[in-house]
């Protein structure tokens, strides 16, 4: 969940005014109000949740990020698709970041796959294949940010761009499908190619044959 922080501050000599945070993680959120709340200066103090406004009180933030603690949180995915033209193979990269049980986590897998037409439907494979892995880590109703260095995919996805290629559209459906059958609320970010080296190395070797699949603690 990412959060803003709103409070009313009051002075010493009894001077009120309000403050609101930048967008953070919900254990980031809870840090700070603790430590805004340690001036015993300040009042009204709740969370905004960014994804659909909703407020959340110091205690029910509290019971949240406890209720959490052995689930994926804190997600962050990286996809890259590889399409080879002349023998029309593809290479799908995912890499997954995720907290659980106090840890942190990376979660690498690739694939090699057959049957599809161009570099974009590489990519948009590639994210559903991510989904998939969301899925098989029992990830559910949690924010989730998609990173990829495909402005098609990213594009298309958020709503900034239409999908009009038939094959992308089936491949935008069956993503939007899966990520709302899981309840994830996902964001979806466009980075450098050189940000996305994980995703795009793992695409590569899966061309050459390389199957990577493991999940170690960073």
């Amino acid at each position: 969940m990412k959060v803003r922080v709103e409070w009313k501050y009051r002075t010493a000599k009894g001077l009120e005014t309000s403050f609101t945070s930048e967008e953070m993680t919900a254990a980031e959120g809870v840090q700070i109000a603790e430590d805004i709340e340690r001036t015993k200066r300040a009042r009204e103090l709740v969370f905004i949740d960014t994804f659909d406004e909703s407020a959340w009180t110091m205690k029910e933030m509290r019971a949240y990020l406890k209720s959490i603690e052995t689930e994926p949180h804190d997600i962050k995915v990286y996809f890259d698709g590889g399409f080879n033209i002349e023998d029309r193979n593809t290479g799908l990269g995912c890499v997954i970041y995720y907290e659980q049980n106090g840890k942190s986590y990376r979660l690498r897998q690739n694939a090699q796959i057959d049957g599809l037409e161009s570099n974009n439907e590489a990519e948009y494979a590639a994210l559903y294949l991510c989904v998939q892995e969301l899925e098989f880590l029992d990830v559910k109703n949690m924010p989730v940010r998609f990173s990829g260095d495909s402005k098609i995919v990213v594009n298309g996805m958020s709503g900034e761009w239409p999908v009009i290629e038939t094959e992308l559209v089936r491949w935008a459906d069956r993503i939007e499908n899966k990520l709302q059958q899981l309840g994830i609320q996902a964001e979806f970010e466009l980075i450098p190619r050189k940000e996305n080296f994980e995703a795009d190395r793992l695409a590569t070797q899966a061309l050459k044959g390389i199957e990577i699949a493991g999940t170690s603690i960073v």
